[in-house]
């Protein structure tokens, strides 16, 4: 395994996550749903509170994404490879977070929806980045 590759693909994969993040969560018709559940989610003040702790705790979920994918990787288009993985772990999220918050807390299966698309792309493309940048130590 190549550690360094593993360290630089989590680094490059948390950047995309928080990136694409902003972009989907932060605006559109998407915040607008978060919005409705104020008893639910955190203000914006208060995200900023606990925001130091969630981005740590995302770059070591991106470094152990990458660490699995080194352990699984066979060869192939570092694409291919990358949105295979990508795949399957958006089907993970989606089972193990969104539609088991769907089930537990009192919100609207529209935002389920909506979270299950951007979390999805979220998740391919993290997993594209680290099928980009991981190579195997020759």
């Amino acid at each position: 395994m190549n550690f360094s590759r593993v360290v630089l693909a989590a680094v490059c994969a948390f950047v995309a996550y928080f990136v694409l993040g902003g972009l989907m969560f932060t605006r559109g018709t998407l915040r607008s749903e978060f919005l409705k559940y104020p008893a639910v989610y955190r203000s914006q003040e208060g995200i900023k509170s606990v925001m130091p702790a969630g981005m740590f705790a995302m770059f070591v979920a991106m470094l152990v994404l990458a660490v699995i994918y080194a352990m699984l990787y066979r060869g192939g288009s570092g694409v291919v490879e990358g949105a295979r993985f990508g795949v399957l772990i958006a089907v993970f999220s989606v089972c193990s977070f969104v539609i088991h918050n769907y089930v537990n807390l009192n919100i609207g299966l529209k935002l389920t929806v909506q979270q299950t698309i951007a979390y999805s792309v979220e998740w391919i493309v993290v997993g594209v980045v680290i099928g980009l940048i991981y190579r195997p130590m020759r």
